[in-house]
């Protein structure tokens, strides 16, 4: 049976806002990963480790998961706390 996980990917260190992380990921995980000997890189003999696929919500994503019989597991974001202060808290000791 095909393993996958579903979640939000994270924003990367380039990125300032989180527009661009709307839609929900399903990727699923690669077994029978090996190491080449001749380069050292990993490979891998099963192709669905290169497959990603996109939907806009996790209910369509789940949906899809069950539709074709794929066992997910399911990663939900961590909120953020915002901690609210002001420019001149940076410089008061504790």
């Amino acid at each position: 049976m095909k393993k996958a996980k579903i979640y939000i990917p994270s924003k990367t260190a380039m990125q300032s806002g989180r527009g661009k992380l709307k839609d929900w990921i399903l990727e699923f995980e690669t077994k029978d990963t090996s190491i080449n000997p001749l380069m050292g890189w990993e490979s891998s003999t099963d192709t669905l480790g290169a497959v990603i696929l996109k939907f806009p919500s996790k209910a369509k994503a789940i949906e899809y998961a069950e539709k074709n019989n794929i066992s997910f597991t399911v990663i939900e974001p961590q909120k953020k706390e915002f901690m609210i202060k002001s420019y001149s808290d940076n410089f008061l000791k504790d």
